[in-house]
């Protein structure tokens, strides 16, 4: 499923216009990506917890030529799946 199959479903789940339903999901992409942003964490119910988690710097390795590398420390967000959701995939 794509971000386009996603706006057919709350398309035909909730009607209304394909424009209102893509304003939908664009609306709750953007409120996570500007919370994780910030640092909050969002927490859905029943779903998961996204969270920014700070990556300590390292010494990494180029696999094409074997070089040593830094990588410094960096935000990356991250996802833990809710009961309900593990539940679900079982």
């Amino acid at each position: 499923m794509n971000k386009a199959d996603l706006i057919e479903a709350v398309f035909t789940k909730l009607g209304g216009t394909k424009k209102s339903a893509e304003e939908a999901v664009e609306t709750v992409f953007d409120t996570i990506t500007k919370a994780l942003a910030k640092g909050d964490e969002v927490a859905v119910s029943g779903f998961g917890t996204f969270l920014a988690k700070k990556r300590q710097a390292r010494t990494a390795r180029n696999p094409r030529t074997g070089a040593s590398v830094q990588v410094p420390a960096m935000q990356v967000p991250k996802f833990r799946a809710g009961k309900g959701l593990k539940e679900a995939v079982k």
